[in-house]
């Protein structure tokens, strides 16, 4: 499922990564891998604060969509 309908608190593994390859490529140097613990911290009109390496990271609804959990 992507990572949008993900719960609030609740920690998560990234199972794999979808879309374009230079928004993949982005996602990757963020620390968004296959495998990653991923949990989300807010989600306000549909963008997120994640929580991911320790490290807080905002991301929109689109990135979200193809982030699979």
């Amino acid at each position: 499922m992507p990572l949008i309908f993900a719960k609030e608190g609740e920690a998560n593994s990234i199972k794999k990564i979808t879309g374009k390859e230079d928004t993949r490529l982005f996602l990757e140097s963020l620390g968004f891998v296959a495998g990653a613990a991923v949990t989300v911290i807010s989600c306000i009109g549909g963008n997120l604060i994640v929580n991911i390496k320790d490290s807080r990271v905002a991301i929109d609804k689109s990135m979200a969509k193809g982030i699979m959990i």
